[in-house]
This record gives C-alpha cells, sequence and structure tokens, in this order.
C-alpha cells in the first residue's frame, strides 16, 4: 500500500501544484466567465486524454512512451513561451492578447495532466495484472495506496489553489511562472534524452551531462517546484501577522477576523500537504525500499538426480529454500511450503515469468516477491499464473519430495549467477 502511496505522489504532486497556480491565475486575470470556461476545457481535455493515452499505452502497442514525452513536452513549452509573450502584450492588445495568452496557459495545464495522469490512471491495470484474483486483500490495500496518495495532491492542488487565490494577481504571476519555469528545465532534459537516445542528436559531454543529472537527480525539480509553492503560505502568514485592517463596527471585525483564519488554514494546509508529500518520498519510501533478506539456502541431499527434501524439513509451515549447484556456477534455487490446514506443499521456483530471479520471502505468514512486493496465495503455490512461482516437476513417495535435477536444468536460464 505504501508504495502505491510514494508513487502516487511522486507523479503527481508537480502536476498538482502547476494546476492549482494555473486555475488561480486564470481566475484572478481573466473575466469569470473566459476563465470557468477555459478551467473547464483544460480539466476535462487534460483528463479524457489522460485517459485514452492510458488505455493506449497498456491495451496497444500504439505508443512510443518516449516519443509521446517528447511531443507532449515540445507543445507545453511552446504554449509556455507564446503564453509569456502573449501575456506581456496584453496591455497594448487587450483582446488579442487576453485570448491567446489564456488559450494558451490552459494548453499548458492540459498537457501537464497529459503526462502525468496516464500512469496512475495504468494502476488497477498494473495491481491486477500481478494478481491472480482481482478481488483480494492484497488488491485492495495497493487501490487505498493510490487514492490515499490521490488524495493528498489533490487536497494539495485545491489547497494552493485556494492559497493563491488570497494573493495579488501580480505575486500569483510570479509564484506561477517560477513552479512552470521549474517544470520546464526538467522537460527540457527529458526532450534532449529522448533526443539523443532516439539518435535525432548527437551526445556531447555537455548534453550527456545534463541528462545524467536529470536521470540521477529527478527528484530535485519535485523538491524545487514544491518549494516554490511554499512561498504562497509564506507569504500570507507574514501578511496576516501584520493585518491591521480598519473596521467600523464588530460585525465587520468578525468578518475580517474570520478572513485571516481562513487564510491561515489553507496555508497551514499547503505546508501540511507538502511536509506530508516529503516524508513520503524520503523517509517513508527509505522504509520501503529496505533491502528485504533471502532466507538461506538449505542444504538437500542429491540421491539419483534428484534433490531429496524430507517432510521433517518442510513441516513447520514457513517457507524453505533448497538449491541445486550446476556445472556453470549457477545456483537454481526452489521453495517449499506446507499448504495451511492441508498435508500437501506449495513447491515451485525460486523465480517467476514476470519478475525472474528476484525470489521470495515470508511476512507475517505469508509468501511475499521480492521485487514487486505482490502476496502469494499460498494454496496457489504449485500452479501457473500471475506472479506465482514457475511450476516445476516433483513427486513425492514415502515422506520425500523428490525434484528431478534434470527438471531443475531445464529452468537454468533463469538464475544468473549466486544470490
Amino acid at each position: 500500500m505504501l508504495k502505491y502511496v510514494i508513487s502516487s505522489t511522486e507523479l503527481l504532486i508537480t502536476a498538482a501544484i502547476c494546476i492549482g497556480l494555473i486555475l488561480a491565475y486564470i481566475k484572478l486575470s481573466y473575466s469569470a466567465f473566459s476563465a470557468r470556461l477555459a478551467s473547464v476545457i483544460g480539466l476535462c481535455a487534460g483528463t479524457v486524454s489522460a485517459g485514452v493515452m492510458a488505455y493506449m499505452k497498456n491495451a496497444t502497442k500504439l505508443i512510443d512512451t518516449a516519443l509521446w514525452n517528447l511531443y507532449i513536452f515540445s507543445v507545453s513549452i511552446g504554449m509556455l513561451l507564446i503564453f509569456f509573450i502573449f501575456a506581456a502584450l496584453r496591455h497594448r492588445f487587450p483582446r488579442i492578447g487576453g485570448t491567446v495568452s489564456l488559450a494558451a496557459l490552459t494548453a499548458v495545464m492540459t498537457a501537464t495532466m497529459i503526462y502525468a495522469l496516464p500512469d496512475f490512471f495504468a494502476y488497477p491495470y498494473t495491481i491486477w495484472l500481478n494478481e491472480n484474483s482481482v478481488i483480494s486483500t492484497n488488491v485492495l490495500f495497493k487501490v487505498i495506496g493510490a487514492v490515499i496518495g490521490f488524495l493528498l495532491v489533490l487536497v494539495t492542488c485545491i489547497a494552493v489553489n485556494r492559497g493563491s487565490m488570497r494573493l495579488s494577481k501580480r505575486a500569483v504571476f510570479i509564484i506561477m511562472t517560477l513552479a512552470l519555469t521549474v517544470n520546464a528545465l526538467r522537460q527540457i532534459t527529458v526532450i534532449i534524452n529522448v533526443l539523443i537516445t532516439k539518435r535525432f542528436i548527437k551526445s556531447n559531454t555537455f548534453l550527456f551531462n545534463i541528462v545524467k543529472f536529470s536521470s540521477n537527480h529527478s527528484d530535485v525539480f519535485i523538491y524545487a517546484v514544491m518549494l516554490v509553492a511554499l512561498i504562497i503560505p509564506a507569504v500570507l502568514l507574514v501578511r496576516s501577522l501584520k493585518a491591521n485592517e480598519p473596521y467600523d463596527n464588530p460585525a465587520q471585525k468578525r468578518k475580517i477576523r474570520k478572513k485571516w483564519i481562513v487564510i491561515r488554514r489553507w496555508s497551514a494546509t499547503v505546508i501540511s500537504c507538502l511536509v506530508i508529500s516529503v516524508l513520503c518520498m524520503t523517509a517513508v519510501k527509505a522504509y520501503v525500499n529496505k533491502p528485504v533478506e533471502l532466507s538461506p539456502v538449505e542444504h538437500a541431499p542429491e540421491i539419483d538426480g534428484n534433490v531429496c527434501v524430507s517432510f521433517d524439513m518442510v513441516d513447520d509451515g514457513h517457507l524453505h529454500r533448497f538449491g541445486y549447484n550446476t556445472e556453470s556456477g549457477k545456483e537454481i534455487r526452489f521453495i517449499v511450503i506446507k499448504k495451511p490446514n492441508s498435508s500437501s506443499y506449495g513447491i515451485g521456483l525460486d523465480a517467476c515469468d514476470i519478475c525472474g530471479e528476484t525470489g521470495y520471502y515470508e511476512k507475517d505468514g505469508q509468501v511475499v516477491c521480492k521485487l514487486c512486493d505482490v502476496v502469494m496465495n499460498i494454496n496457489t503455490i504449485g500452479f501457473k499464473g500471475g506472479c506465482n512461482p514457475i511450476v516445476i516437476d516433483y513427486k513425492i513417495e514415502n515422506g520425500t519430495i523428490y525434484v528431478p535435477i534434470s527438471g531443475l536444468l531445464e529452468h537454468e536460464s533463469e538464475f544468473k549467477g549466486r544470490m
């Protein structure tokens, strides 16, 4: 669950902040009808396009993600430049300057959503792809994690928007420009990476260093946008400390006090959401990604071309790992676990078709894939499907499990070397 909270936050927080600022600026800078129309068009177009993109990415082979990111970012940066140009010309040419700048900013918002949302919309597909059953506790927890992450960034978007609405149009323009510029810089590095990867341009030391930095420090851009968003509550809180508005009667005084209470609450909400987001992306992420040590491979005798595992070795109901060392130095591992409330055993390779040889570990009485964190239904181990262990041949006689070495060697290619 926590993995999906983290991934949703990392994926959407930058877009949430930028969209919150854009919506606030549009409302402050244009007529009520134009602002409402542009907001509805931008949000609807972005959501629908992202949904179509998510479907095409996962259900067809028509989408080259790298190329589409190139197109989306190129349009976004182009529209951002057009916005700045026509926003500057707006005082000289109010009609065309206002119309074009509003359309360009709406396009930037739409492009931001088209990039950020498809992977989030695809979470149900990726979750169910790795599960044996659509209806399971594990699926439920992962979906809840994705929803919690989405709600966190949604509240952040709303709080940034409501906080920005309490600032002047000029202040919102400056903050929005900073956030969109930081986001555009990240987009430029991605564009350079795609152009080099697709060999549209030749790489050199300067471009290589840019791509290397952006790839190794992608979170820097997210934190930079979040830092820009912190300007909103900082300005509002400073203003609230110096607030001394005149009033003519107690009713006006209560109204003024209520206004500043609301402002402080939205400021606190922005700060809280950003702090929680940072904690998710740092401390919680470090905890979740803490490496899991697989249990050691136990020794089982080799007799007449079989690895022989007696019931006494595996009757405790816990996961046991055994292996066979090939002549090439590889260790082909398989697992055995006694199924709950049963006299049968779950037996399979310590690898699966989806995640490879990363292996399985036992946690709270459950078998979990080390790579994708999918929880196995112990009763289905030994059967094909999902992230279950690869099925192997074996036979049971006289209280002993016989695993043919010849059958293990058929899967030698699944293992790269000793763990």
